[in-house]
Protein backbone atom coordinates (compact mmCIF):
# COMPACT_ATOMS: atom_id res chain seq x y z
CA UNK A 1 0.00 0.00 0.00
CA UNK A 2 1.33 3.29 -0.76
CA UNK A 3 2.07 5.89 1.94
CA UNK A 4 -0.10 8.50 2.57
CA UNK A 5 0.14 11.58 4.49
CA UNK A 6 -1.88 11.20 7.30
CA UNK A 7 -2.02 15.23 8.05
CA UNK A 8 -3.08 15.56 4.44
CA UNK A 9 -5.22 18.96 4.36
CA UNK A 10 -6.17 20.10 1.14
CA UNK A 11 -6.66 23.80 1.97
CA UNK A 12 -3.19 24.03 2.27
CA UNK A 13 -1.41 24.69 -0.47
CA UNK A 14 1.91 22.66 0.99
CA UNK A 15 0.22 19.26 1.53
CA UNK A 16 -0.03 16.86 -0.62
CA UNK A 17 -1.65 13.45 -0.36
CA UNK A 18 1.64 11.71 -0.27
CA UNK A 19 3.56 14.50 1.81
CA UNK A 20 4.16 17.88 1.27
CA UNK A 21 5.75 20.55 -0.97
CA UNK A 22 6.92 24.36 -2.05
CA UNK A 23 4.17 26.16 -3.02
CA UNK A 24 6.47 27.90 -5.63
CA UNK A 25 7.19 24.44 -7.54
CA UNK A 26 10.89 23.05 -7.68
CA UNK A 27 12.53 24.59 -10.52
CA UNK A 28 15.57 21.54 -10.75
CA UNK A 29 14.41 19.20 -13.61
CA UNK A 30 15.13 15.70 -14.36
CA UNK A 31 19.06 14.78 -14.51
CA UNK A 32 20.15 18.16 -13.20
CA UNK A 33 21.67 16.32 -9.69
CA UNK A 34 23.78 14.53 -12.04
CA UNK A 35 24.68 16.90 -14.20
CA UNK A 36 25.86 19.08 -10.98
CA UNK A 37 27.86 16.21 -10.12
CA UNK A 38 29.36 15.54 -12.80
CA UNK A 39 30.13 19.28 -13.17
CA UNK A 40 31.57 19.35 -9.60
CA UNK A 41 33.79 16.70 -10.12
CA UNK A 42 35.17 17.91 -13.30
CA UNK A 43 36.09 21.39 -11.83
CA UNK A 44 37.38 19.84 -8.55
CA UNK A 45 34.95 22.03 -6.58
CA UNK A 46 34.66 23.02 -3.77
CA UNK A 47 38.25 24.36 -3.49
CA UNK A 48 40.00 25.08 0.55
CA UNK A 49 39.68 28.09 1.86
CA UNK A 50 42.08 30.55 0.25
CA UNK A 51 44.90 30.05 3.07
CA UNK A 52 43.99 26.98 3.88
CA UNK A 53 41.77 25.28 6.37
CA UNK A 54 43.64 25.79 9.68
CA UNK A 55 44.24 29.86 8.60
CA UNK A 56 40.39 29.52 7.97
CA UNK A 57 39.61 28.11 11.89
CA UNK A 58 41.86 30.51 13.55
CA UNK A 59 39.84 33.01 11.83
CA UNK A 60 36.03 32.21 12.45
CA UNK A 61 36.43 30.06 15.09
CA UNK A 62 36.04 30.08 18.87
CA UNK A 63 35.31 28.23 21.86
CA UNK A 64 31.87 28.93 23.12
CA UNK A 65 31.80 30.60 26.66
CA UNK A 66 28.66 29.76 28.53
CA UNK A 67 29.45 31.46 31.76
CA UNK A 68 27.09 34.62 32.86
CA UNK A 69 23.36 34.31 33.11
CA UNK A 70 22.24 37.66 31.12
CA UNK A 71 20.10 36.96 27.95
CA UNK A 72 22.36 35.82 25.08
CA UNK A 73 22.40 34.28 21.76
CA UNK A 74 25.56 32.08 19.91
CA UNK A 75 26.29 30.87 16.82
CA UNK A 76 27.38 26.93 17.37
CA UNK A 77 28.23 27.00 13.75
CA UNK A 78 26.27 25.63 10.07
CA UNK A 79 22.78 26.50 11.79
CA UNK A 80 23.56 25.66 14.70
CA UNK A 81 22.26 28.49 17.62
CA UNK A 82 21.73 28.57 20.89
CA UNK A 83 19.77 31.13 22.89
CA UNK A 84 19.23 32.07 26.37
CA UNK A 85 16.52 33.67 27.58
CA UNK A 86 15.30 34.00 31.17
CA UNK A 87 17.29 31.57 32.03
CA UNK A 88 15.82 28.77 29.57
CA UNK A 89 17.65 27.20 27.04
CA UNK A 90 16.44 26.80 24.02
CA UNK A 91 19.07 24.90 21.09
CA UNK A 92 17.80 25.33 17.08
CA UNK A 93 18.67 22.98 14.60
CA UNK A 94 21.65 20.47 16.35
CA UNK A 95 24.11 18.95 13.88
CA UNK A 96 27.18 18.90 16.10
CA UNK A 97 28.71 15.94 15.30
CA UNK A 98 32.17 15.67 13.37
CA UNK A 99 29.58 14.43 9.68
CA UNK A 100 26.40 15.53 8.72
CA UNK A 101 25.47 12.20 6.98
CA UNK A 102 23.76 8.77 8.54
CA UNK A 103 27.39 7.13 8.11
CA UNK A 104 30.49 7.54 10.04
CA UNK A 105 32.43 7.20 7.73
CA UNK A 106 31.03 8.75 4.82
CA UNK A 107 29.37 12.07 4.15
CA UNK A 108 30.46 15.89 4.53
CA UNK A 109 33.03 16.20 7.24
CA UNK A 110 32.87 19.45 9.52
CA UNK A 111 35.60 21.43 8.36
CA UNK A 112 35.49 23.27 11.77
CA UNK A 113 35.28 21.89 15.24
CA UNK A 114 31.92 22.44 17.55
CA UNK A 115 32.60 25.34 19.86
CA UNK A 116 31.03 23.42 22.55
CA UNK A 117 29.68 19.83 24.36
CA UNK A 118 26.63 19.31 24.69
CA UNK A 119 26.84 18.17 27.81
CA UNK A 120 28.27 20.69 29.19
CA UNK A 121 25.27 22.83 29.16
CA UNK A 122 24.14 24.34 32.43
CA UNK A 123 20.37 23.16 31.48
CA UNK A 124 18.52 22.60 27.95
CA UNK A 125 14.97 23.38 28.13
CA UNK A 126 13.81 23.13 23.96
CA UNK A 127 15.07 21.85 20.64
CA UNK A 128 13.68 23.63 17.86
CA UNK A 129 14.20 21.25 14.58
CA UNK A 130 13.61 23.23 10.91
CA UNK A 131 14.18 19.83 8.45
CA UNK A 132 15.40 16.69 9.02
CA UNK A 133 18.42 16.99 6.82
CA UNK A 134 21.52 15.45 8.49
CA UNK A 135 22.97 19.02 8.57
CA UNK A 136 20.18 20.39 11.24
CA UNK A 137 19.00 17.38 12.95
CA UNK A 138 21.99 15.11 14.06
CA UNK A 139 21.42 11.67 15.85
CA UNK A 140 24.13 11.45 18.02
CA UNK A 141 23.55 14.83 18.84
CA UNK A 142 20.10 14.17 20.13
CA UNK A 143 21.23 10.95 21.52
CA UNK A 144 23.56 13.25 24.44
CA UNK A 145 20.57 15.47 24.55
CA UNK A 146 17.74 12.49 25.92
CA UNK A 147 20.88 10.88 27.93
CA UNK A 148 22.03 14.74 29.57
CA UNK A 149 18.17 16.48 29.39
CA UNK A 150 15.64 14.17 29.05
CA UNK A 151 12.90 16.40 30.37
CA UNK A 152 13.60 19.10 26.37
CA UNK A 153 10.79 19.56 24.79
CA UNK A 154 11.65 19.04 21.40
CA UNK A 155 9.67 21.04 18.58
CA UNK A 156 9.90 19.98 15.13
CA UNK A 157 8.03 20.67 11.79
CA UNK A 158 5.13 18.34 10.82
CA UNK A 159 5.70 14.85 10.51
CA UNK A 160 9.01 14.89 12.39
CA UNK A 161 7.76 14.00 16.08
CA UNK A 162 7.76 9.48 15.09
CA UNK A 163 11.67 10.24 14.65
CA UNK A 164 11.87 12.09 17.54
CA UNK A 165 9.98 9.41 19.47
CA UNK A 166 12.08 6.75 18.07
CA UNK A 167 15.49 8.37 19.61
CA UNK A 168 13.83 8.57 23.08
CA UNK A 169 12.42 11.93 22.90
CA UNK A 170 9.76 11.87 25.82
CA UNK A 171 8.43 15.57 24.91
CA UNK A 172 7.78 16.64 21.62
CA UNK A 173 5.17 19.31 19.59
CA UNK A 174 4.79 19.00 15.55
CA UNK A 175 3.20 22.32 14.32
CA UNK A 176 2.19 23.32 10.96
CA UNK A 177 3.51 26.65 8.96
CA UNK A 178 1.59 29.65 11.25
CA UNK A 179 0.81 27.35 13.97
CA UNK A 180 2.56 28.31 17.54
CA UNK A 181 3.12 27.02 21.04
CA UNK A 182 4.17 28.65 24.20
CA UNK A 183 6.53 27.54 26.95
CA UNK A 184 6.09 29.64 29.64
CA UNK A 185 6.77 33.27 28.38
CA UNK A 186 8.52 32.40 25.46
CA UNK A 187 6.08 31.71 22.27
CA UNK A 188 7.36 29.54 19.38
CA UNK A 189 6.06 29.92 15.71
CA UNK A 190 6.64 27.64 12.81
CA UNK A 191 6.90 29.67 9.45
CA UNK A 192 7.00 28.68 6.22
CA UNK A 193 10.23 28.33 4.09
CA UNK A 194 10.97 26.73 0.58
CA UNK A 195 13.14 24.06 0.71
CA UNK A 196 12.71 19.97 1.25
CA UNK A 197 12.94 16.70 3.58
CA UNK A 198 14.73 13.24 3.34
CA UNK A 199 16.63 11.15 5.45
CA UNK A 200 16.29 8.14 3.36
CA UNK A 201 15.51 6.78 -0.11
CA UNK A 202 11.69 6.27 0.55
CA UNK A 203 10.70 9.12 3.28
CA UNK A 204 11.47 12.30 0.74
CA UNK A 205 9.17 15.15 1.68
CA UNK A 206 7.12 13.37 3.86
CA UNK A 207 8.34 15.61 7.18
CA UNK A 208 7.68 19.72 6.57
CA UNK A 209 10.38 21.58 6.46
CA UNK A 210 10.18 25.42 8.64
CA UNK A 211 11.53 28.40 9.94
CA UNK A 212 10.87 29.19 13.34
CA UNK A 213 9.87 32.89 15.32
CA UNK A 214 10.90 33.31 19.10
CA UNK A 215 9.09 35.80 20.72
CA UNK A 216 9.35 36.78 24.68
CA UNK A 217 9.07 40.22 25.79
CA UNK A 218 10.00 42.46 23.06
CA UNK A 219 12.66 40.34 21.42
CA UNK A 220 11.32 38.89 18.04
CA UNK A 221 13.87 36.67 17.07
CA UNK A 222 13.55 35.25 12.81
CA UNK A 223 15.32 31.89 12.44
CA UNK A 224 14.73 31.31 8.66
CA UNK A 225 16.12 27.53 8.96
CA UNK A 226 17.00 26.38 5.02
CA UNK A 227 15.42 28.07 2.37
CA UNK A 228 15.52 29.63 -1.00
CA UNK A 229 14.42 33.16 -1.66
CA UNK A 230 10.19 33.76 -2.06
CA UNK A 231 8.01 36.38 -2.08
CA UNK A 232 6.07 34.13 0.69
CA UNK A 233 8.57 34.59 3.08
CA UNK A 234 7.56 38.26 2.92
CA UNK A 235 4.63 37.60 4.79
CA UNK A 236 6.21 36.68 7.71
CA UNK A 237 7.86 39.76 8.56
CA UNK A 238 4.16 41.51 7.55
CA UNK A 239 2.49 38.58 9.96
CA UNK A 240 4.84 38.62 12.67
CA UNK A 241 7.13 41.08 12.85
CA UNK A 242 9.00 43.38 12.95
CA UNK A 243 11.62 41.43 14.06
CA UNK A 244 14.92 42.88 16.21
CA UNK A 245 17.11 39.48 16.37
CA UNK A 246 17.15 36.81 12.92
CA UNK A 247 19.55 34.38 11.91
CA UNK A 248 19.17 34.10 8.07
CA UNK A 249 21.27 31.71 5.65
CA UNK A 250 24.27 32.61 3.42
CA UNK A 251 25.94 29.64 2.19
CA UNK A 252 25.98 26.65 -0.17
CA UNK A 253 24.46 28.68 -3.12
CA UNK A 254 26.98 27.51 -5.80
CA UNK A 255 25.81 26.66 -8.33
CA UNK A 256 22.54 29.06 -8.61
CA UNK A 257 21.08 27.44 -11.43
CA UNK A 258 20.79 24.36 -9.11
CA UNK A 259 20.89 25.55 -5.46
CA UNK A 260 18.26 28.30 -6.07
CA UNK A 261 15.16 25.86 -5.31
CA UNK A 262 16.68 25.30 -1.64
CA UNK A 263 19.31 27.92 -0.81
CA UNK A 264 19.33 31.82 -1.06
CA UNK A 265 22.61 33.53 -2.16
CA UNK A 266 23.96 36.39 -0.32
CA UNK A 267 22.05 39.05 -2.80
CA UNK A 268 18.78 37.25 -1.80
CA UNK A 269 19.46 37.09 2.33
CA UNK A 270 20.30 40.95 1.91
CA UNK A 271 16.70 41.44 -0.18
CA UNK A 272 15.54 39.28 2.75
CA UNK A 273 17.17 41.23 5.84
CA UNK A 274 16.03 44.82 4.14
CA UNK A 275 12.18 43.33 4.12
CA UNK A 276 12.53 42.64 7.42
CA UNK A 277 13.33 45.80 8.64
CA UNK A 278 17.17 45.38 8.94
CA UNK A 279 17.56 43.89 12.82
CA UNK A 280 20.60 42.51 14.08
CA UNK A 281 21.16 39.61 12.14
CA UNK A 282 23.12 36.61 12.26
CA UNK A 283 24.77 34.76 9.09
CA UNK A 284 23.98 31.05 9.45
CA UNK A 285 24.25 28.37 6.84
CA UNK A 286 28.72 28.59 6.10
CA UNK A 287 31.42 27.79 7.58
CA UNK A 288 31.63 24.25 8.62
CA UNK A 289 30.20 21.83 5.62
CA UNK A 290 31.34 21.95 2.31
CA UNK A 291 27.81 21.55 0.77
CA UNK A 292 27.90 23.23 -2.57
CA UNK A 293 30.46 24.46 -4.45
CA UNK A 294 31.53 27.83 -3.30
CA UNK A 295 34.49 27.61 -0.97
CA UNK A 296 33.92 27.56 2.59
CA UNK A 297 35.37 31.05 3.10
CA UNK A 298 33.24 32.74 0.05
CA UNK A 299 30.06 33.14 1.78
CA UNK A 300 31.37 36.17 3.89
CA UNK A 301 33.01 38.18 1.53
CA UNK A 302 29.95 37.55 -0.89
CA UNK A 303 27.79 38.75 1.57
CA UNK A 304 29.85 41.84 2.09
CA UNK A 305 29.69 42.49 -1.69
CA UNK A 306 26.26 41.77 -1.52
CA UNK A 307 25.55 44.69 1.19
CA UNK A 308 28.01 47.02 -0.99
CA UNK A 309 25.86 46.69 -4.13
CA UNK A 310 22.55 47.29 -2.21
CA UNK A 311 24.20 50.54 -0.55
CA UNK A 312 23.82 49.07 2.66
CA UNK A 313 26.44 49.30 5.94
CA UNK A 314 27.61 45.72 7.36
CA UNK A 315 26.92 46.46 10.74
CA UNK A 316 23.86 44.97 11.27
CA UNK A 317 24.33 41.99 9.14
CA UNK A 318 27.85 40.72 9.43
CA UNK A 319 29.79 37.10 9.79
CA UNK A 320 29.91 35.94 13.73
CA UNK A 321 32.73 33.67 14.50
CA UNK A 322 31.74 30.30 15.51
CA UNK A 323 31.29 30.15 18.98
CA UNK A 324 31.27 33.96 19.39
CA UNK A 325 27.77 35.35 21.23
CA UNK A 326 26.03 38.23 22.07
CA UNK A 327 23.93 39.67 24.44
CA UNK A 328 20.16 40.33 23.77
CA UNK A 329 20.04 43.28 25.64
CA UNK A 330 21.76 44.96 22.18
CA UNK A 331 18.15 44.16 20.43
CA UNK A 332 16.14 45.67 23.15
CA UNK A 333 14.54 42.97 25.00
CA UNK A 334 12.54 43.98 27.63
Amino acid sequence: MAWRNPWYDSSKAHHTPTGFCNPEGDSRQPGDLKRWREERKAQGLPRPPQQGYDAFADQWWQPADLRGDDDRIWWLGHAAVLLRIKQQYLLIDPALSSRASPLPFAGPRRKTPSPLNLADLPRLDAVLVSHNHYDHLDRASVKVIVRHFPQATFIVPLGLAAWCRRQGVKQVHQPDWWQSLSLGDITIDAVPARHWSMRTLRDRNRSLWCGWVVRCGSLRFWFSGDSGYSARLLEIPERLGPFNLAALPIGAYAPKWFMAAQHMDPDQAVSLWQAAGRPLTLPIHWGVFELADESLDAPPAELADALRRANEPDGGFSPWRIGESRPLDNVDQE
